[in-house]
This record gives structure tokens, sequence and C-alpha cells, in this order.
């Protein structure tokens, strides 16, 4: 079920991981989980975010939940879908907020693959989800994963830009040196929340500011 094939600076990097009891528990879990359960994204893609931003690529690391839940949606990158299938409101609004930002066009595909070769990491905190049941794999041990990759880009990177929505992600700068990286925490991007300061807090503006202040290229956000 767990396809851990993984692009190779990242497998080195996370090696030890790998290694440890609550990631074979992880591994055990889905295993049971495929076997009663549909469960998303796909194998091949539940490190899709690793596979199409090598480590020593990150620029910027943008912090979902847990995949979406519904068919066709999920393929391993955070708030991304695939080609073809509607906006989800949270994407919806993030391509809102990037028009009023920095004045892309309205995007019409939802997949962000672009972003992520531009060194975007499209992290989620939980890289499984049970079909049509959102956080229905949290718990389990992806969370220890993600803090660990999180904790590894903060120590060994420098200058980079870590994007927070919503209060789960938010509790994550703990994780991060601030001293080195910028940290930008806002709602999130869902209607329920998007209204209480993540329209107006020009992420991607902010983002290529910082980039281009430490002499790093910016990311090309319009898709």
């Amino acid at each position: 079920m767990i396809d851990t094939k993984m692009e190779s600076s990242w497998r080195e990097a996370l090696f030890d991981e790998f290694q440890k009891p609550y990631f074979n528990s992880l591994k055990e879990f889905l295993v049971e989980e495929k076997q009663k359960h549909t469960v998303y994204p796909h194998g091949s893609n539940i490190f899709a975010a690793f596979n199409n931003t090598p480590f020593d690529k990150v620029k910027v690391v943008i912090l979902g939940q847990d995949p979406y839940h519904g068919v066709g949606q999920a393929h391993g990158l955070a708030f991304s879908v695939n080609d073809g299938v509607p906006h989800p409101p949270s994407l919806q609004n993030i391509f809102k907020e990037l028009r009023d930002d920095i004045g892309c066009d309205m995007p019409k595909s939802g997949n962000l693959t672009s972003w992520a070769k531009e060194g975007v990491f499209l992290l989620n905190t939980v890289l499984t989800v049970r079909a049509s049941e959102a956080n229905s794999h949290k718990s389990r041990g992806w969370e220890i994963f993600t803090d660990a990759v999180i904790r590894l880009l903060s120590e060994q990177k420098e200058s980079l830009v870590f994007i927070l929505w919503g209060g789960p992600a938010g509790t994550k700068a703990s994780l991060i040196d601030a001293k080195k990286h910028l940290v930008l925490k806002a709602p999130h991007p869902s209607p329920l929340s998007s209204y209480r300061g993540f329209f107006g807090s020009k992420p991607f503006s902010k983002t290529n500011e910082f980039l281009k202040s430490h002499a790093i290229r910016p990311i090309e956000w319009c898709i």
C-alpha cells in the first residue's frame, strides 16, 4: 500500500525515519485500511510532494492538513487537484488571493505541480485519508513523520518561507527557527475562515520579496 520510493535526496535525509517503529506501524495500518476501504491518494502518489520537489530545491513550504477525500481529487500535493477536477472551495480562495495579491489570472486547472517544480513543497501533515472521511488517518503516525520533515528543513536549510494556513498548521511554527526562515501564518483558505484574515494576507508577494532579499530566485506563481 505505501510505496516508499522517494526522490534520492529526500530518501537519504529521511532514512532514519523509515526505520523507526512508528513508521512500521503506519505501514501496517495502511495495508489493513486498503483491504477494507478506498484510500487516497493512490500509493504511488503518497510521496508526490517529495518526488516533485527535491530536498535541495525547496524554497517554500505550504502546509496543508490531509488529502482531499473525494474521488479523483488527491494526488499527493497539498491543496492541489488533478487536471480536470473542479476546484475545491479552499483552492478557489487560494486562487482569488493569488489574483488579488500579484495579479495572476484565475487558473483553469487546480493542478499545482508547476509550483512544486518551482520549489514550493506542498506538504500535508497527514499524507493519506479514507475515501469520504476527512481526518480519518489522523494520529496514526503521519504527524510524527511530517514533523520530522519540517524540523529537518528548518535545521538544514537557510532562508525558507513557511506558509502556515489555519490553526493546526500554525502550531507547526514551534518546529521552525524563525531567525533563519520567514514564517507566514494566516487563517485557513476554507470558506469558513477565509474572511478572518486569509484574504489580504498577501503570502505570494511576501514570499517573493523575502526570497529576492536573500538573492534567491522568486517563485513563478501564475499558472
